[in-house]
């Protein structure tokens, strides 16, 4: 399907193939999806709302933990509406601005996600290796300071990206073969050489993402050398656990980024759905498994969950409770004026 196409030949709308090859499985792949994403939100929003309701959890390990949730929330609404929207209804047309400001805010947010697992990696290397420098580093004007860091780093090197694109001349080419208008699978319609923009995604990639890696490597290198010196094996024990999550939220971002850089580059006999299916689960995994990891593995989030829940369940009763277990004070008095 071709449609007309704007000036300097760049077409007025793109159209998504979706998942090329597993029409067959859109049903089963649009209740899956959807319910990952809104247990994603779900998630997300109640532990935005726990950090900020909960004074005890004012610290900068947790909030890192909501610039980390927010990233997420944005991250996968930039996608997954789309995508939803085309397994359930086989609706494919995108126009060309939505498209590039989707480009810009999954890239974009993608770079801030790796620099605030970065800045995680970082709070627990003080954590541990300088825990009584910690509160005197960790201050919250330096934890602006990162977060400020890190949204402007990665909006200056993604703003360029819908110029580039849209120098390019596109013919009559508008089928993407995906779900999202991923930057090098737009690049690839367009009838023109396309070095510039090839090297500059793989220069982005490299530089930030893999330096990130780096860092955040060797941050865990000096902690774990920092937790063998320790004299007892509980308070080894008790350090790791410190890091469990940080190293959870790690690793289900960057596996599936190493993944798919690796098939990408050399698995030319992959299917192209494997490639579609793996960049999928890239974008909505992280925003799904980090609240259950942190609001399993941290024992303030769950305790704080717990009473949430706890008190939803007394005030659904006849009678509400307050923390000790007795009636409450207004509940007494409405007693006592109808005993009257």
């Amino acid at each position: 399907m071709l449609l007309p196409n704007a000036t300097n030949d760049f077409p007025v709308q793109f159209i998504l193939l979706g998942i090329p090859g597993l029409e067959h499985t859109y049903l089963y792949m649009a209740f899956t999806f959807t319910l990952v994403y809104m247990t994603s939100l779900i998630g997300n929003v109640t532990l935005l709302f726990i950090i900020k309701v909960d004074r005890s959890l004012h610290e900068p390990m947790y909030m890192f933990l909501g610039m980390l949730s927010s990233i997420d929330l944005v991250l996968s609404s930039s996608t997954t509406p789309k995508m939803l929207e085309i397994l359930w209804f086989n609706s494919k047309e995108i126009y060309s601005e939505a498209c590039l400001t989707q480009m810009f805010f999954l890239h974009s947010f993608c770079i801030m996600e790796s620099a605030i697992l970065l800045s995680m990696a970082f709070d627990r290397y003080v954590a541990i290796c300088n825990p009584l420098r910690y509160s005197s580093v960790l201050t919250k004007w330096l934890i602006t300071k990162i977060g400020l860091l890190a949204v402007s780093r990665a909006v200056l090197l993604m703003s360029p990206l819908p110029f580039l694109i849209k120098r390019l001349p596109f013919c009559s080419a508008n089928v993407i073969h995906h779900s999202y208008c991923e930057h090098m699978a737009v690049v690839k319609l367009a009838c023109a050489d396309t070095t510039f923009n090839n090297i500059y995604g793989i220069v982005v990639a490299l530089f930030i993402v893999g330096l990130d890696l780096i860092f955040i490597m060797w941050s865990y290198v000096l902690i774990l050398r920092a937790v063998f010196r320790l004299a007892s094996r509980e308070a080894r024990f008790k350090a790791l656990g410190t890091c469990a999550s940080h190293i959870c939220a790690f690793l289900i971002f960057y596996i599936p980024v190493v993944l798919s850089s690796i098939i990408h580059r050399f698995g030319n006999s992959i299917p192209v759905h494997i490639h579609i299916l793996l960049a999928n689960v890239y974008l909505m995994l992280p925003p799904f498994i980090n609240p259950i990891v942190y609001g399993a593995k941290t024992q303030q989030i769950r305790n704080r969950i717990r009473s949430i829940f706890k008190m939803d369940f007394m005030c659904s009763t006849s009678i509400c409770f307050d923390t000790v277990g007795n009636p409450s004070t207004q509940h007494s008095h409405w007693n006592r004026r109808t005993k009257k």
